[in-house]
C-alpha cells in the first residue's frame, strides 16, 4: 500500500515574525524555515502505518521554491521512501490541490494524507479541496487513524466531542495535533536520506498553470495590547472594570 504525503515550507514555529516595512508580506530573509508542525505529524503517521507492515511506499511531495528541498529531505530523514518537488511560488491552497490531483493521478496512492492547516495562512483548505478534485472520502481533523481491510477508521476532532468515520480507500486524511508525537531524526537517518530519490518537477510538467488568482492587497501586525495592571482589593477590581474597562 502506497501512502502520499503533503509538506510545506513555512517559518519555524518558534520564531516572532515581523512584517516587511511596506507591509507587502512577512519577512523572510535570513528567517528560519522548517516543516509545517501539521505536516511533520502527517509524515509521522505515515511512518507508523509503515511499521506496522500496513504501508510498503511513502511518498512525500512539496509545491514550493527550490530551497523547500530541505523540508523533503527531513521528511526523508523521517522515514520517507521518496520526494517530489513541485517548483512554485506563491501558490494557492486550490493550486497545491490541483498538483496534488496530479500527483496522485501518476502514483496512485491508497492514502493521502496531510497537515490539517499550515502555521502560515492558517486556511485550512487544501485536503478538503484536493479530495473533492479526486473524488476520494475525507476524513479531517484526524486524531486517530486505523487502516485495515481496505478501509480507514478516522476518528475526528469536532466541536463538543470526536466523530468517528469509515472511509473506503482511496482516501484523504488531514491530521490534528494529538494524532502522534512526531519523532526527530537521528543522524544515520539524515545522511541515509541524502541518498534517497528526489524528484524535480515543473508545474507545466503536469499539464498545470498555477498563476494566483488572488491578491494581498495588505499585511499588518496585530494590534499590541496595553500592559496589564495590578489590584489590591476586589473593590478596586470591579471599580476599575466598571469605570475603566466599561465591561459591567
Amino acid at each position: 500500500m502506497k501512502v502520499l504525503v503533503a509538506v510545506k515550507r513555512v517559518v519555524d514555529a518558534n520564531v516572532k515574525v515581523r512584517v516587511k516595512a511596506d507591509k507587502t508580506g512577512v519577512e523572510l530573509a535570513n528567517v528560519k524555515m522548517a516543516m509545517n508542525p501539521f505536516c511533520e505529524i502527517a509524515v509521522e503517521e505515515a511512518v507508523r502505518l509503515k511499521e506496522k507492515g500496513i504501508v510498503t511506499e511513502i511518498v512525500v511531495v512539496t509545491v514550493g521554491p527550490t530551497v523547500a528541498q530541505e523540508q523533503l529531505r527531513t521528511a526523508l530523514a523521517l522515514g520517507a521512501d521518496r520526494a517530489i518537488l513541485v517548483e512554485a511560488e506563491d501558490v494557492t491552497p486550490l493550486g497545491v490541490a490541483k498538483v496534488l490531483k496530479a500527483i496522485a493521478d501518476i502514483e496512485q496512492p491508497q492514502l493521502v494524507i496531510l497537515g490539517k492547516q499550515a502555521i502560515d495562512d492558517d486556511n485550512n483548505q487544501t485536503g478538503q479541496m484536493f479530495a473533492a478534485l479526486a473524488g476520494y472520502p475525507q476524513g479531517t481533523f484526524a486524531s486517530l487513524v486505523k487502516v485495515e481491510g481496505g478501509k480507514a477508521t478516522v476518528t475526528r476532532e469536532i466541536d463538543g466531542g470526536h466523530q468517528t468515520v469509515e472511509l473506503t480507500l482511496p482516501a484523504v486524511v488531514t491530521t490534528d495535533l494529538r494524532l502522534n508525537e512526531p519523532r526527530y531524526a537521528s543522524l544515520p537517518n539524515i545522511m541515509k536520506a541524502k541518498k534517497k530519490p528526489l524528484d524535480i518537477k515543473k508545474p507545466a510538467d503536469l499539464g498545470l498553470n498555477l498563476a494566483s488568482t488572488l491578491k494581498t492587497l495588505k499585511v499588518e501586525p496585530p494590534a499590541e495590547r496595553k500592559a496589564g495592571i495590578k489590584v489590591k482589593t476586589v473593590e478596586e477590581l470591579v471599580d476599575k472594570l466598571k469605570n475603566e474597562a466599561k465591561v459591567i
